[in-house]
């Protein structure tokens, strides 16, 4: 798939790659869109990766005078985690908890749901009602501009093929303004949108709308601003009346694209009613934080953060050897590089324990441990696996001893086909690494990336309580 594969220690190592090969050339963040596009041959022009996820300090938020900055690095995860975003950038966590699944959302960086222009993308849509900018940087300087600037067309923006995304910008929410995301998916989790909509409104001391700011995703080529419905509210009270004409403006102003997940009819009367109910929400003035208070991550105890820098800059070449440590056992093995790491762990380490079941991070029957935090193995490149910690459910069992979730499994007939499983096992030893007594909407979140065919959940639910209960001493296995 891919001719050369960089794993950079700088930034500057990077920008000097994209300056030498251009257009032939991607940086890979997460890379969970960019594997599987080119698998399907959908990226012919690329064939030189440039990997920036073991340089130090590209995962940081942080406040930088008047704006939240986020470094090209921070997943999604990183964003559901902050206190300073849910405080001040609320519509971007409740997006970024939208965005697949945690092995997804541990991998899948925002710089590169805005990059990869989707107007489906959730993330997009509460950064343009926020105003956000990008930072854009080369060998020949850097320049910052609008998000609402940087996308051209469908699935296409102004970066050149030099530049690299450096930051993105955000004017956080003032204490008179509120905001919130939602979305209409056809299912409760791995979700693309529908329709998703991210509303702010500012109020003055008297109640009324001094600011509004009305985004809509997943309705047209590009994400759309409502500014009919956004002037038709400056100055006015959040009466039923004022909403319900809000709602019928946003509607009336779309031009929703018809596809396979709803027709444009279909679209435009959900457009009217996110936006209503948006605006009932912020009306009301009550908690609008749906995100539960301790979410599970599967992300380990450096909780994704980058902690194995890269000594040096290396280019894998196909006959490179990669060099890792999987299960406890160092291997070093020249074949394989072009791969990914599901296929890379199965056919060249011959550990067959991790299933491919859809090849697009949709199952999580291949879910790993790639340097203690649980992703998609099918979303990652082989060459990542270079200098990094892997465990596949292979290395679970310690010694004579089967882990909790695998006893477990075992005394409630969790298994019935067994294809699902190993990956279920993963996210379930990742969960009690994370929370002693997870609750069964712990649990229920921490598998939403995981597919079973066979046991409609109920068994497999049951042997993560009695895992739980086994893990907090309170059951012998």
């Amino acid at each position: 798939m891919w001719k050369a594969y960089h794993s950079v220690s700088t930034i500057a190592e990077a920008l000097a790659l994209l300056d030498e090969h251009r257009s032939a050339a991607r940086i890979v963040a997460g890379g969970t869109d960019l594997i599987i596009e080119m698998e399907r041959g959908q990226r012919p022009q690329l064939n030189v990766l440039i990997d920036i996820t073991r340089v130090p300090g590209l995962d940081q938020i942080s406040l930088d005078g008047d704006r939240i900055v986020l470094g090209p690095l921070v997943t999604h995860n990183h964003v559901v985690a902050s206190k300073l975003i849910r405080e001040r950038a609320l519509p971007l966590a409740q997006a970024s908890w939208e965005v697949g699944a945690p092995q997804i959302r541990n991998r899948a960086t925002v710089a590169g749901n805005l990059i990869t222009a989707s107007p489906a993308n959730d993330t997009i849509t509460p950064l343009i009602a926020m105003e956000a900018e990008v930072t854009l940087v080369s060998l020949a300087g850097e320049r910052t501009i609008k998000l609402a600037d940087f996308y051209s067309g469908f699935r296409q923006t102004v970066l050149r093929p030099e530049e690299l995304l450096r930051a993105i910008r955000i004017p956080p929410l003032n204490d008179d303004q509120r905001g919130l995301f939602l979305k209409l998916g056809l299912r409760r989790a791995q979700a693309i949108s529908v329709v998703d909509a991210a509303v702010i409104v500012g109020l003055d001391a008297s109640g009324f709308v001094s600011d509004a700011r009305i985004a809509l995703g997943s309705v047209a080529a590009t994400i759309a601003r409502s500014s009919a419905a956004e002037r038709f509210l400056l100055g006015a009270p959040l009466s039923p009346a004022v909403i319900a004409e809000a709602g019928r403006l946003a509607s009336k102003s779309a031009t929703p694209i018809d596809d396979l997940r709803g027709s444009a009819e279909y679209r435009s009367e959900m457009v009217k009613t996110l936006v209503v109910r948006a605006l009932r929400q912020l009306a009301s003035g009550a908690s609008i934080d749906n995100i539960p208070s301790k979410p599970p991550m599967l992300w380990g105890a450096d909780q994704g953060l980058v902690k194995r820098k890269l000594p040096a800059a290396i280019a894998h070449q196909p006959d490179t050897p990669i060099k890792s440590r999987v299960n406890g056992v160092n291997v070093c093995i020249d074949t394989g590089q072009h791969k990914s790491l599901l296929h890379w762990l199965r056919d060249e380490v011959k550990l067959p324990g991790t299933k491919e079941g859809c090849a697009e991070g949709e199952c999580g029957a291949c879910t790993v441990f790639l340097d203690d935090v649980a992703v998609m193995s099918c979303m990652v490149h082989a060459p990542r696996a270079h200098g990094a910690e892997i465990l596949t459910v292979e290395g679970l069992q310690c010694g004579e001893e089967l882990h909790p979730i695998q006893q477990a499994f075992i005394d409630h007939a969790a298994v019935q086909c067994g294809y699902c499983t190993p990956g279920f096992l993963m996210a379930g030893a990742k969960l009690l690494d994370e929370i002693e007594s997870p609750d069964t909407e712990q649990i229920n979140y921490s598998i939403s990336g995981n597919l079973c065919r066979c046991t409609g959940y109920y068994k497999i639910v049951e042997a993560f309580r009695q895992a739980a209960r086994m893990n907090a001493g309170l059951e012998q296995g």
